[in-house]
C-alpha cells in the first residue's frame, strides 16, 4: 500500500516495478546488474478519486504521458532497493503536488499604523539623502 494522504492510498498491484539496466559510468558493475527502476502508474485505470485523476490528467507534466501514466525512471542509487524505494517517492511526491488545491487569495488592505511606519520610514529616507549634498561654508 503507498500512502498518498490520510484518505488516499495507491495498491501495490496498481504500480508496475519492472528492474532495468542503469546507463552512465559505474564500472564492470553497470553492465551486469539491473539496479535502474522503471515505474509505470496508470492514473486511468488507478483507484484515486476522480477529481484527483481528473487533475493529474489535465496538468502538464514530462513524467505524465498523453496516454495518461506516470512513466518515472530511478537510477540515482546503486541498489535496486534504494531505486525502488526513490521512485515510489517520486510518484507520491508527484501525485501530492499536482492535486493541492492553492488557497484563493483574499485582498486585504494595509493597516493604518502600517501606512503611518511606510510614510515615516519614506520620510527618514528623504532627510539622509537631503544630506548627501556638497558642504556649503
Amino acid at each position: 500500500m503507498i500512502v498518498i494522504s490520510r484518505n488516499v492510498t495507491i495498491g501495490d498491484e496498481e504500480v508496475t516495478l519492472s528492474a532495468i539496466r542503469a546507463q552512465g559510468a559505474g564500472g564492470q558493475h553497470v553492465n551486469k546488474t539491473s539496479t535502474a527502476i522503471h515505474l509505470r502508474f496508470d492514473i486511468r485505470a488507478s483507484s484515486l478519486p476522480e477529481e484527483w485523476k481528473a487533475r493529474l490528467l489535465v496538468a502538464s507534466h514530462h513524467l505524465i504521458t498523453p496516454d495518461g501514466v506516470v512513466v518515472i525512471k530511478a537510477q540515482e542509487y546503486r541498489s535496486q532497493e534504494m531505486n525502488r524505494e526513490a521512485a515510489l517517492a517520486r510518484l507520491v511526491t508527484l501525485v501530492r503536488e499536482l492535486t493541492t488545491v492553492a488557497k484563493s487569495r483574499r485582498a486585504t488592505r494595509p493597516t493604518r499604523a502600517s501606512k503611518e511606519r511606510r510614510l515615516n520610514a519614506k520620510a527618514q529616507k528623504s532627510v539622509t539623502k537631503a544630506l548627501r549634498g556638497k558642504v556649503r561654508d
